[in-house]
């Protein structure tokens, strides 16, 4: 690929981006750029920068994008049950596309000609990146080096050494992306599905039998669907996400370890620790059971599974999940309330939910004498419900 004279790299200060800058500039002998985006991984992005520049970048561009990605990425997310294969909240997934987005604007700025990514070709995170920067600037080039350098991480650690690029301790042994919504732990011992994970891989969450004794009560509050305030007290987003990560983290809520079926159809084992995301996706999908009916709730079912997939799948720019997103929106319009959830050494129970738009009519439901309910109604509409399977079952004992 020729013509090549600026690039903006998407830059973690991980061990495969600093290494493709480094392999960039010789590859090509063009200029790179590097561009850090703060999703709330709570990183030094100060010595990433310095890092970044040390290592050869031109120039570096650190963007503060927590209370977007909180609005924008995560709260719809929470809205549509955003849970992949029923299990993971699709943490990484969430934020590659916002990457993308700000990947664009600064070589737009800088006048890059290409923009890359440290993503390899066995993942997903390549689509999501890709697709999107290809969605908003087609013209841009798109690079990939750990597609084509066709280095091991063991290759890349020397390659690393050879060039004077620092590596941490962790790159050593397992591959981690974090952000506000969730940690993802890969590589070295976890690719053996049948080996525990070890202690030294978890951060935000403690072990579950180390968790407190005495089990923690939280009360979350929604206002149209997105969560608004813990025990009674309003909230920033990005606080919010960050107090739940706290507390269910204390209680041993978080840790995910399952079977995934990635995009390029490779089955991988992952393991996520997500305290926040799990508590507060599972009191929202409660609050939705108390607020819509069995129509909305079958239907939204549909919507939620292919909205998740679109966002996992690295079709965040695709049109359909936007207006999927008109659907959801407007099924969350009546999510307002309150849900209490029980957290106990790695268990969580939801105990209580409210909401004034609730469903849930006592009066119809009780079985005491206060109940408005008429049973006689139920013989006929039982008769009717079940006439298709007698029906049925009559012409099949014939042919028997």
């Amino acid at each position: 690929m020729s013509g090549i004279k600026k690039i903006a790299l998407a830059y973690s200060g991980g061990l495969d981006t600093s290494v493709a800058v480094k392999w960039l500039a010789d590859k090509y002998g063009a200029k790179v750029v590097t561009v850090t985006v703060d999703l709330g991984q709570g990183e030094d992005f100060r010595s990433i920068g310095e890092k970044a520049l040390n290592v050869g970048a031109e120039n570096h561009h650190t963007i503060d994008a927590k209370d977007e990605f909180a609005k924008n990425y995560v709260f719809p997310s929470i809205k549509a049950n955003g849970l992949y294969e029923g299990k993971y909240p699709i943490s990484t997934s969430l934020g590659r596309p916002l990457i993308a987005h700000k990947l664009v604007e600064i070589a737009h700025k800088e006048g890059c000609d290409a923009v890359a990514h440290g993503c390899t070709g066995k993942g997903n995170d390549q689509l999501r990146i890709e697709i999107s920067c290809r969605a908003l600037d087609p013209t841009l080039k798109m690079l990939a080096p750990a597609r084509e350098w066709g280095m091991s991480r063991d290759q890349e650690i020397e390659y690393a050494k050879k060039h004077g690029i620092p590596i941490s301790k962790s790159a050593k042994k397992y591959s981690i992306d974090q952000n506000l919504w969730g940690r993802s732990i890969e590589s070295g011992p976890l690719e053996n599905p049948w080996t525990s994970p070890e202690e030294d891989g978890w951060e935000w969450t403690v072990a579950p039998e180390r968790a407190p004794d005495k089990p923690t009560v939280v009360e979350v509050s929604f206002k149209a669907g997105v969560p608004v305030a813990i025990d009674g007290c309003p909230m920033e987003p990005v606080d919010l996400i960050r107090k739940m990560n706290k507390v269910a983290g204390e209680n041993g809520i978080g840790r995910i370890d399952h079977m995934e079926d990635r995009i390029v159809g490779i089955k991988s084992r992952e393991t996520y620790e997500c305290p926040a995301a799990v508590a507060l996706i599972e009191a929202h999908k409660d609050l939705e059971k108390l607020v819509l009916n069995r129509h909305e709730m079958s239907f939204k079912s549909l919507v939620d599974e292919k909205w998740t997939f679109l966002a996992y799948a690295g079709l965040w720019d695709d049109p359909l999940r936007e207006e999927l997103d008109a659907f959801i929106n407007k099924a969350n319009d009546r999510l307002d309330g309150k849900v209490k959830l029980k957290l106990y050494k790695g268990s969580m129970i939801v105990t209580g939910r409210e909401s004034p738009y609730s469903v849930y009519d006592f009066k119809t439901a009780t079985y005491d004498s206060s109940s408005t309910f008429d049973q006689s109604l139920s013989a006929g509409f039982v008769e009717l419900w079940g006439l298709p399977t007698v029906v049925s079952r009559k012409v099949i004992s014939k042919k028997g």
